[in-house]
């Protein structure tokens, strides 16, 4: 039976009872929300010894598309100020070179994420240096970031790219799904080549960040060929991992637009058709 994409609670196929981390008094208040939690099964595993509060949680899953030992995406909530460290430790110890941020800080007064990075210099999240290279505005929808991501017990530093998207308000969708794919264009050219996860978030990270990661999961199915693509089923698939993905059914048709109007654009690109010239008549008849 599908299960309705419109719910943002709609039953995920596993035991909702397995979050026993998430509750823990002392991992709940490093929850945004308390109906936006990680099932153990697929939670990240920070280290709690290089952890500045010997913990092991942060409110984040792995996401897989189709091969279990190498996750696409961690999906996470925007940070709050006492779990920025947590998340770029989550960052250096998975790997990841690329976040796609899908939220403002705040939105009609809200605060919907802490500002995890220094708006200018570098600023000390426990044992990780980061330093705002660059941003770059690309338009009014998004602008892109680059830090340097030190770790200060190892003395090693790697290069993390933020792409931020700016017009997609909390608990909707964007105005068009055109600066979406844009955007998502500009994330995967950054990302080519890579097999570390992608980090997304937004504030919740499960509604707005769901959608992105459905998106981009059925793009990149199309892209090396599937010949079938069930778009529901791969959002079951998403739920099973992180439970809410895709929060309103307003966001699943937006994702079902974006993906008609990606292959509106490929079938347009591809080279057309030469039309047959017609055969010369044959030559006339010998005359004897």
């Amino acid at each position: 039976m599908t299960k309705d994409p419109g719910s943002p609670h709609a039953t995920d196929g596993t035991d909702p009872e397995e979050r026993f981390q998430c509750p823990r008094p002392d991992n709940a208040k490093k929850n945004r929300y308390i109906n936006a939690l990680p099932y153990d099964h697929a939670r990240v595993v920070i280290n709690e010894y290089a952890n500045m509060n010997n913990s092991d949680y942060i409110n984040a899953s792995t996401i897989t598309d189709h091969d279990p030992r190498n996750p696409a995406y961690i999906a996470t909530q925007g940070p709050l100020a006492e779990t920025s460290a947590d998340f770029w430790q989550m960052v250096w110890e998975q790997g990841c070179v690329v976040i796609v941020m899908l939220t403002r800080l705040v939105e009609n007064d809200v605060v919907l994420c802490h500002r995890y990075w220094p708006e200018e210099g570098s600023e000390l999240y426990h044992i990780y240096e980061v330093h705002l290279v660059s941003e770059h505005i690309w338009c009014d929808d998004y602008l892109v970031r680059s830090f340097y991501l030190k770790n200060l017990k190892t003395g090693e530093t790697r290069t993390v790219t933020q792409f931020h998207f700016l017009t997609w308000p909390d608990g909707g969708v964007p105005n068009t799904t055109k600066a979406l794919l844009e955007f998502r264009r500009k994330v995967n050219k950054s990302f080519r080549g890579r097999s570390c996860p992608i980090v997304v978030h937004c504030s919740d990270g499960v509604s707005r960040t769901g959608s992105y990661c459905l998106l981009d999961m059925v793009l990149n199915r199309m892209a090396k060929g599937a010949k079938e693509i069930d778009i529901a089923a791969t959002l079951e698939h998403i739920r099973d991992q992180r439970s809410g993905a895709v929060a309103t059914k307003a966001q699943f048709q937006m994702v079902l637009a974006a993906v008609a109007e990606e292959v509106q654009a490929i079938l347009k690109a591809l080279p057309q058709q030469q039309t047959p010239q017609p055969l010369p008549p044959p030559p006339p008849p010998a005359q004897h």
